[in-house]
């Protein structure tokens, strides 16, 4: 009987000092053994056995806690304070340290993971951060320079899913490491158009009242404002020198849009004025206004950098040409042309330096054309080799292909040649069917990269007796289409 007894003791204990010691602990954590420094040379890491030991000018200066695994460690600056911290991913037993949740009484046994974060002292090392259980199983972790001078934390979970986290003042925080696009094409204001809205109290909130839910789940919506805004009636005009009342670019910035992009063939129908009071309304309304240069910044760069989630996209827009208008003058810095091609791609190339992604809005091609022509696929030649990620492309008022190109090198360059019209009143058949494209760009421990994309059709469809309907269909989650529909016959 006391043998037996004995025995269970025993086990007991064993079973006790192996679950004590992480034996139970999960089969796919990867133990990492290693050793590093510091920039300036004065601390020295090593990590073997679990346990991590520092050394300050050759001595030993602290250890890891004896009841704390460590399974990777690094030394970042991860606060862009200039001063390194070490950095632990370990497990201890218990979800929380010293201080645990008022609402919590007891704190459980079993292990967890965990993050530590320590501050080097003169010859010292001082707890920053200890963080509760992190919620997830994390296998290994990285880090990544971010254009804040901050660093990128990188937590890969054993089925290679990732997460990204930055420092905030208190701490880690999650952040989101997708940016979503979604681009409308020409919206391109003939007079029966406009007619209408001003027929209907001057408001134009109907040309995106379907599309509110579109815009609002997007991070970054774009739409192709094709014609040039005015607040002069007597200049509202139609085909072939458009004037748009400026009450479009109201219903735009109510819509919620974030960017229009305005370098197109029309830029200049209402002259220099136009131009720059089209880009000075949209500014106005915290709307980036691309294509267009400014009186004010003479040395303005071509391309605006729009930041999401962290993730720091360059936009560029260019246009073809523009109707033999005139754009010199030392007081005005015109619309952006495809013209000087090495002054292009060295643009895009210092665009890359402090952007993740680049992506180019670009007025090309020919008219009612199904298929790009040469000066498009010649262009895209052209954004590839200044590492262009996205080419979105107008005018034709027709959809082309869109596709994915690859260089020798592997890098990857999504394009839409042609999106077609998001509204216009071209009879042509060929003009009646436009698209809504829309991309997502995701951030790796690799770099950012298209993750997926998407083109949506959008129709306008004709009615006969000299009357006609735009109905633009957008798909819900239920694939039921939704139209809008308008009476556009002259008042």
């Amino acid at each position: 009987m006391k043998a037996g007894i004995a025995a269970v003791l025993c086990a007991g204990a064993i079973l006790y000092i192996l679950w004590h010691s992480g034996f139970f602990l999960p089969r796919w954590i990867i133990w990492d053994e290693c050793s590093f420094g510091t920039e300036d040379g004065q601390y020295g890491i090593s990590l073997a056995q679990k346990e991590v030991r520092v050394r300050y000018d050759g001595v030993l200066v602290w250890s890891s806690p004896s009841d704390v695994k460590v399974q990777a460690a690094m030394s970042q600056d991860i606060d862009a304070d200039g001063r390194e911290e070490l950095l632990l991913l370990c497990w201890k037993h218990g979800r929380y340290g010293s201080h645990k949740p008022f609402w919590v009484e007891k704190d459980e046994r079993r292990w967890s993971q965990h993050l530590f974060v320590y501050a080097y002292g003169e010859g010292e090392i001082r707890p920053k951060w200890m963080s509760s259980y992190i919620g997830q199983n994390i296998s290994r972790m990285s880090v990544q320079a971010a254009e804040s001078g901050k660093c990128r934390l990188w937590l890969t979970e054993p089925d290679g899913e990732e997460t990204c986290w930055s420092w905030d003042s208190w701490g880690f925080v999650k952040e989101e490491t997708e940016v979503t696009f979604t681009v409308f094409g020409d919206n391109l204001i003939h007079e029966p158009i406009y007619s209408y809205g001003l027929a209907h109290r001057g408001d134009f909130g109907f040309l995106f009242e379907n599309f509110e839910d579109v815009i609002a789940q997007s991070d970054v919506a774009v739409i192709n404002q094709e014609t040039p805004l005015t607040d002069d009636p007597a200049r509202y005009s139609g085909y072939p020198r458009f004037g748009t009342p400026l009450a479009v670019g109201e219903a735009i910035a109510d819509a919620d849009f974030d960017v229009v992009t305005c370098a197109t063939n029309h830029a200049l129908d209402q002259g220099r004025s136009g131009a720059e009071e089209t880009k000075a309304f949209f500014e106005a309304q915290d709307i980036l206004c691309l294509g267009i240069g400014s009186r004010e910044e003479p040395e303005e760069k071509p391309y605006k950098i729009l930041t999401r989630n962290g993730i720091r996209v360059a936009l560029f827009n260019y246009t073809y040409g523009i109707n033999g208008m005139e754009t010199s003058g030392q007081d005005f810095q015109g619309v952006y042309l495809l013209e000087k091609e090495e002054q292009i791609k060295r643009d895009m190339r210092e665009a890359k330096e402090t952007a993740d992604m680049l992506v180019v809005f670009v007025h090309w091609g020919t008219e009612g054309a199904a298929e790009p022509d040469d000066f498009q696929q010649k262009w895209a030649q052209i954004f590839m080799e200044g590492k262009a990620d996205a080419v979105v492309g107008t005018h034709p008022h027709t959809l082309q292909l869109c596709t994915v190109l690859q260089d020798d090198s592997g890098h990857e360059m999504l394009v839409y040649y042609s999106i077609g019209n998001f509204i216009s009143a071209q009879p042509e058949k060929t003009c009646v069917r436009g698209g809504m494209a829309s991309f997502t760009i995701g951030l790796s421990p690799e770099g950012s990269r298209i993750t997926s994309y998407s083109l949506q059709p959008l129709e306008i469809r004709w009615h006969e007796g000299g009357m006609y309907q735009t109905d633009y269909a957008v798909f819900s989650t239920d694939d039921r289409p939704l139209y809008l529909r308008l009476d556009l016959r002259p008042e």
